[in-house]
């Protein structure tokens, strides 16, 4: 995991310098071509350069260690660090709308030729960063490195919508120059419904939203490989950056000594950590098998709680 987290940083570095080149390309070429489509997306791959660095310091303060202030570790920095992103997204698709609208009404002047060429690149350069950066944010399960890759993804479509606009324009500039500006207005919207999608996703991830059903099935079977382990009672998962902490509610043999029952819990855990490399830690709080669990328990020492167990 540190190697893949090593590559993500990497990652993020190339597209801090790659989107700050590509920037510059478009919008120096964008004014000197006249063209609103190309500086408009020019302008959102400048907000790529912040965008990433934020991803870049979120997973360098996701990979510290747990501390005595943060004995969960640091990893919900590289949610918000996500959240960072989407933010900027809406922010900077705003901008671009509005400088579209500003120069709507500004027909005099048609776009040059050579404006395509920033976009062509940027369409080729994009769709490798996106590639890499979704391969390696799956791995790592990364919000800020899977919300970047989104992004990227949008620069390929925001340039794809800039190039048609202006291509609409250079087929016949004297009945379609508005096109150019229609362009870099439909960037700015992509940008903006980008920002916000991002943003949802990340406080659904802030607000302890379980994981998909198919997640918590595989933590469940890892747990029942372990002998003495007869069932789970409940099983919830929490996402504290790249990696998510299990609160597990295990059923084993009332009859059995705490000694027993803690040494089940222990290896419980030990197994999940172990074929569940997403899982960072697993707090196992032990159950008697063949509880009525919708019934209150009774306050004459039940079983349930003498023998609650966490490891």
């Amino acid at each position: 995991m540190d190697g893949l987290a090593g590559a993500g940083r990497r990652i993020a570095l190339t597209s801090i310098a790659v989107s700050a080149a590509l920037a510059a390309l478009k919008i120096i070429i964008g004014l000197k071509a006249n063209s609103t489509a190309v500086v408009s997306d020019g302008f959102e791959s400048a907000s790529d350069v912040l965008s990433s660095s934020i991803v870049l310091l979120g997973l360098i303060v996701a990979a510290r260690p747990p501390d005595e202030d943060h004995p969960y570790g640091h990893g919900r920095f590289e949610i918000l660090s996500a959240l960072f992103v989407g933010a900027i997204l809406f922010a900077t698709g705003v901008l671009v709308c509005y400088h579209s609208v500003q120069r709507a009404f500004d027909v005099s002047h048609a776009p040059e030729f050579f404006a395509v060429w920033p976009l062509l690149i940027s369409i080729a350069c994009k769709s490798v960063l996106w590639l890499l950066k979704r391969a390696y944010g799956r791995r790592l399960r990364s919000e800020s490195l899977m919300a970047d890759a989104a992004n990227d993804a949008v620069d390929v479509l925001s340039a794809l919508v800039a190039l048609t606009g202006l291509s609409i324009t250079l087929f016949d500039p004297e009945r379609f120059v508005a096109f150019d500006h229609i362009g870099g207005f439909g960037v700015g919207v992509v940008v903006i419904l980008l920002g916000i999608r991002i943003m949802r996703d990340t406080v659904l991830q802030l607000m302890d939203t379980m994981p998909d059903e198919a997640m918590l099935d595989q933590i469940r079977g890892a747990a029942l490989q372990v002998p003495g382990a007869l069932g789970i009672e409940k099983c919830r998962a929490r996402k504290t950056g790249m990696k998510y902490h299990v609160d597990l509610h295990l059923e084993v043999d009332p009859n059995l000594t705490v000694q027993a029952s803690h040494d089940i819990a222990t290896q419980v855990r030990i197994v999940i950590k172990e074929s569940l490399d997403w899982v960072a830690d697993v707090l196992v709080h032990v159950e008697p098998y063949g509880l009525d669990h919708s019934k209150p328990s009774s306050g004459s020492g039940s079983l349930s709680e003498g023998r609650a167990i966490q490891t």
